[in-house]
């Protein structure tokens, strides 16, 4: 049987719980797509689950292979030097698991088209204020 595969969408957090609600849709999206991986949420601060905790669990659930993705408009300081310390903590906390993290969603030029597309579309089809 195959390793399986766990997807963290990371995000940043707030205080209130309906910032969440877009990230919420991500994951069960996301999760509808791929349902052979866990998919999951976790949070920077302010929201749970926490990276490190969500790591701890899925790695206690014998899930070794992991993907991180920061669900982060740009690569500002939370992703340049917050994530790096928290995945080489985990990198050594949790030696058997595979952690990998890929960029930004926010600097990935598919992304972008698609914001932009909605950007321009918005020119033609406003929404109601």
């Amino acid at each position: 049987m195959a390793t399986q595969r766990a997807l963290i969408l990371f995000a940043h957090g707030a205080r209130a719980a309906s910032w969440a609600a877009p990230f919420e849709r991500l994951r069960d999206l996301t999760q509808a797509r791929e349902p052979e991986v866990r998919v999951s949420l976790a949070f920077l601060e302010l929201m749970s689950p926490r990276l490190p905790q969500l790591v701890a669990a899925l790695v206690a659930d014998g899930v070794l292979d992991i993907t991180v993705v920061p669900v982060f408009l740009g690569q500002g300081g939370h992703v340049l030097r917050d994530l790096p310390v928290m995945l080489d903590d985990l990198r050594v906390a949790y030696p058997q698991a595979a952690l990998k993290v890929v960029e930004a969603a926010g600097e990935n030029a598919a992304v972008l088209q698609a914001l932009s597309d909605y950007c321009v579309a918005s020119l033609v089809h406003p929404s109601p204020h």
